[in-house]
């Protein structure tokens, strides 16, 4: 599966880099694949495992934050596999191009 996901705390003002940064490192440091961007988080792995790493994020959080924001995006396809970087290989090839 690939989930997708964005976590910030909603009481620490408007620069939150020092927050988020805590979850990527999290999120790099779990091993699962990942791609992180802009505005959120990918990860492939099974339901267990990825949905452990999103409550550890979560715990992460909580320790000095009152209000935690989270948003998952879930793909479940089964039998499928290396979806995050399948889904782009079939964009490149429909569009005849490398993509950003």
């Amino acid at each position: 599966m690939v989930v997708e996901f964005s976590m910030f705390p909603l009481d620490k003002g408007e620069s939150l880099g020092r927050y988020v940064a805590r979850v990527v490192d999290i999120v790099d440091k779990s091993k699962l694949p990942h791609h992180t961007c802009a505005m959120e988080t990918t990860v492939e792995g099974n339901w267990d495992e990825v949905f452990r790493l999103i409550k550890r994020c979560h715990n992460a959080l909580r320790k000095d934050c009152r209000r935690v924001y989270t948003k998952i995006t879930i793909d479940d396809r089964k039998g499928a596999k290396n979806r995050m970087k399948g889904k782009v290989e079939s964009l490149k090839k429909i569009l005849k191009r490398e993509i950003m």
